[in-house]
């Protein structure tokens, strides 16, 4: 018993497990949403409780310190990502990149059917480039600068942008996330793309009518004066050029290569700085590090213009990476200390029927969404949990497989303190809570899944579970 106490292992209940969980639940909901902090401090006071109730129960501080550690491991190639991601914004906003986006899609997109193009541009694009991330900031900048122009409700473009790059970054079979619920569950990679189908397309196809009806409209006269003095801005201040395709194709390319996300970013940064170079050769090197360091800063004198311009480097990503180590020592040491696992293994013994137990499994993972707020705990967590009971219930790991993504991945935007919200917050700079009501993909791909559980459409079965049903339906015609 001792040696329990000093490991930091002795058992909990699961009463004490949400306990546990409803706490830090209400502290962050409160700080975030009721008194509107930055998701940071609740969270960092979250874990500070969570030490001092391990330290209650005997815990000693290098299992504190390993829970840390194991935590943040996970999180150390996304965090490199996320840097790069910074310099990317600000060296594709000076070469001109990002301004071209704009120029040429005020010129292919019609006002008419704006927020819809949006959101299957960036599905299209996020599915063959795998992140949904590099999607919202680079071509999620300029569409959204596009939207607003427009007059458009700022709150709608960006959850059409998240919409689609979630949608893109769910089907690529170069996502991340999509490799990790596959492997958690132990399905194969395209055989699980595959089955994302059956939730997927109907939450696509009901998010586009949505978009079709709420984002429509002819732009009137002040709107195409606003757009006219936009372009005229980009003209006049930035290098509109056909050149600025170049780094997209270049992203296409390593992604059809299958060249992984570090190697691709810092190849077009290092493009988009030779590009800087060849169109404004006075451009110094301090200036171009300052750039990469503190963001592009915008001075063109139209201030809608500048306000949208004025982002990037490796500073203004200094706050999500803040967030994502914190978020991912919280869900280290509740791992550690076995608080998720407490509360969710009872669970899913509990549940009687298949509809059921998809439910509780989808649940689960928005619940460490909300809970942690870190998006691969969430599919990690849920994957360990229900995958035994799911085998025994006769369920393919593709049926589990499915589930993680819709419960799991596409909730983490939707969470205020969530990784992906706050990044997506921050690069389009409008808040969670406003975008969330129509981050349409993100709210339907869970009730689409939880739907096929109850229904058994598309929720795929053991073979045996399969044979053990013919056999069964066989021997009740005979009468046996």
């Amino acid at each position: 018993m001792k040696e329990h106490t000093q490991s930091g292992k002795k058992p909990i209940n699961f009463g004490e497990a949400m306990t546990i969980l409803l706490i830090m639940l209400v502290i962050m909901g409160l700080g975030v949403i009721k008194f509107g902090l930055s998701p940071t401090t609740p969270v960092l006071l979250v874990i500070a409780l969570v030490i001092l109730w391990a330290k209650v129960r005997g815990a000693d501080w290098d299992t504190i310190h390993s829970g840390i550690i194991d935590g943040i491991k996970t999180g150390i190639i996304p965090i490199f990502i996320f840097l790069l991601i910074g310099a990317l914004i600000s060296v594709w906003i000076a070469a001109g990149i990002i301004p071209s986006m704009m120029v040429f899609g005020f010129h292919l997109i019609s006002a008419q059917w704006f927020v819809p193009s949006v959101f299957l541009v960036c599905a299209i694009v996020g599915t063959s480039i795998g992140s949904a991330f590099t999607i919202i900031s680079t071509i999620g900048i300029a569409l959204f600068g596009m939207g607003t122009t427009m007059g458009f409700n700022p709150a709608l473009v960006a959850g059409a942008i998240i919409s689609g790059a979630i949608f893109g970054d769910k089907t690529s079979p170069l996502s991340d996330s999509t490799n990790l619920a596959s492997a958690i569950a132990e399905s194969e990679l395209f055989a699980h793309i595959k089955n994302l189908m059956w939730s997927t397309i109907p939450a696509f196809i009901v998010s586009l009518i949505l978009y079709f009806f709420m984002g429509t409209g002819a732009s009137n006269a002040n709107a195409l004066n606003k757009i006219n003095s936009t372009v005229a801005t980009l003209n006049a201040n930035f290098s509109i050029t056909w050149w600025a395709a170049l780094p997209i194709i270049v992203m296409f390319v390593c992604a059809w290569r299958k060249i992984p996300a570090i190697e691709t970013l810092l190849l077009n940064v290092g493009l988009g700085i030779v590009m800087l170079f060849i169109e404004k050769p006075s451009t110094s090197v301090s200036s171009v590090a300052t750039m990469i360091e503190s963001g592009f800063v915008s001075k063109t004198g139209n201030t809608s213009v500048d306000a949208l311009l004025t982002r990037g480097g490796i500073s203004a990503m200094m706050s999500t990476v803040s967030l994502i180590i914190l978020t991912l020592t919280l869900g280290g040491l509740l791992m550690k200390f076995d608080v998720i696992q407490t509360a969710m293994v009872p669970l899913a013994k509990r549940l009687k029927s298949t509809g059921s137990l998809v439910t509780a499994a989808i649940l689960s993972g928005i619940g460490v969404n909300v809970f942690v707020g870190e998006q691969y705990l969430s599919v990690i967590l849920p994957g360990k949990a229900f995958k035994q009971t799911f085998n025994k219930r006769g369920l393919d790991n593709l049926a589990l497989s499915r589930v993680l993504e819709d419960g799991g991945t596409v909730i983490n935007y939707l969470v205020p303190w969530g990784v992906a919200a706050v990044f997506a917050a921050n690069t389009l700079g409008v808040s969670t809570l406003a975008y969330l009501p129509f981050c349409f993909f993100s709210l339907l791909s869970p009730v689409f899944s939880i739907l096929s559980g109850f229904t058994g459409v598309g929720l795929k079965r053991l073979p045996s579970s399969d044979d053990s049903s013919a056999t069964a339906a066989t021997m009740a015609a005979d009468g046996r």
